[in-house]
């Protein structure tokens, strides 16, 4: 599990940077990304970075992992402080989350957020 946490910490790194197609790099060309403001999922990389090209129009979102673990299946579960600002830096949400990434051939291909 080692290689998939520090591959993860500089995910979350990279996403905090706004270093978009670093992250999507990470991941499956056909990678299920939870869509945490809409609900659902979206697919692809390209889905992905439509995404978050909306999502970082409306909100200053970041995430710092503070725990990592491994789920039954061999996903990957991260405890996550998630901070959301409006465009102005005003504070919107202060809060611990789950996320779960499951990965195929070393990437990325599933992110949920929640339990399992």
């Amino acid at each position: 599990m080692s290689d998939k946490v520090e591959l993860l910490k500089h995910i979350y790194d990279r996403f905090n940077a706004r270093d978009m197609e670093t992250v999507l790099a990470a991941m499956h060309a056909d990678v299920a990304w939870a869509n945490g403001m809409e609900g659902g999922h979206v697919h692809g990389r390209d889905g992905v970075r439509s995404y978050w090209t909306r999502q970082w129009a409306m909100v200053d979102p970041q995430v710092e992992p503070v725990g990592f673990s491994t789920g039954p299946a061999g996903e990957v579960i991260v405890d996550v402080h998630q901070v959301v600002r409006d465009l102005e830096g005003g504070l919107l949400v202060d809060q611990m989350v789950v996320h779960i990434f499951r990965f195929e051939d070393g990437l990325i291909r599933r992110f949920d957020i929640g339990g399992v």
